[in-house]
């Protein structure tokens, strides 16, 4: 069964989200629930950098690198910004104003 289960999160969507028809798939197109809970640790406040890399590891279950790819993917979806406007527009400026130092 668990052989089943990871050929099951290697078919997930591109933003990490559950496979089509799976038990993480929104109802109605909204966001997946591991798309709320990225959303939701960038939303809180954080002591320091490794604690946040610690609570991803052990909430989300992935590492900080695919975090930050789903969160990056996540910038650029309009169901990300209807679910968390605040957070999503501020990621979107930190992000433009890190693209324009470059």
């Amino acid at each position: 069964m668990s052989g089943e289960r990871g050929e099951r999160d290697e078919r997930a969507d591109e933003r990490g989200g559950a496979p089509s028809g799976g038990a993480g798939e929104p109802a109605g197109g909204g966001l997946s629930e591991r798309d709320r809970a990225v959303l939701a640790v960038e939303r809180r406040g954080w002591p320091g950098p490794g604690a946040k890399e610690r609570a991803i590891r052990e909430r989300l279950g992935i590492s900080p690198t695919r975090y930050y790819q789903l969160l990056n993917a996540l910038l650029d979806d309009p169901r990300a910004l209807a679910h968390d406007p605040v957070t999503v527009n501020r990621l979107r400026r930190l992000r433009e104003a890190r693209r324009g130092r470059r």
